[in-house]
């Protein structure tokens, strides 16, 4: 069976009321098209915590999910104030989450370190001031 779909999601920043609902919708998506379960799981878990960093530390941004019978990579690009030490950044349990951002259950510092452990590829591309780019690729095989 040959897949290629694209799909493109738009998040807000600072919105808990809608944050996870695209990588919910890819979920549901890659179980339509008969997506083993333990990849989706993998693919919903690093979305997630990508998605959840663009409204935890970004205004929100852009994301493009490309499904193809190989993989499927998803590319995250926000408006935020980029992460001037990305290696820190990788480190488990650290944060730069708000007082009251941790108060809510978020900013554990897992969200990079999931990511990683979930993907099978991880690009990460930061510009202070700018914003932070996010490639995950997740095989299908």
């Amino acid at each position: 069976m040959r897949i290629k779909m694209k799909l493109h999601y738009e998040v807000d920043g600072d919105n808990f009321l809608v944050a996870g609902e695209a990588s919910g919708a890819v979920k549901r998506t890659l179980k339509q098209i008969g997506i083993d379960a333990a990849i989706i799981r993998k693919i919903a878990i690093s979305m997630y915590e990508a998605e959840m960093n663009m409204v935890i530390h970004a205004d929100g941004g852009e994301i493009d999910v490309e499904i193809t019978s190989e993989k499927v990579k998803i590319v995250l690009k926000d408006r935020g104030p980029g992460i001037p030490n990305i290696d820190l950044a990788m480190k488990e349990g650290y944060s730069t989450a708000s007082h009251e951002i941790r108060e809510l259950g978020f900013g554990a510092g897992m969200g990079l370190p999931n990511m990683k452990k979930y993907s099978d590829d991880l690009k990460i591309t930061s510009e202070v001031g700018v914003g932070t780019t996010v490639q995950l690729v997740v095989f299908l095989h």
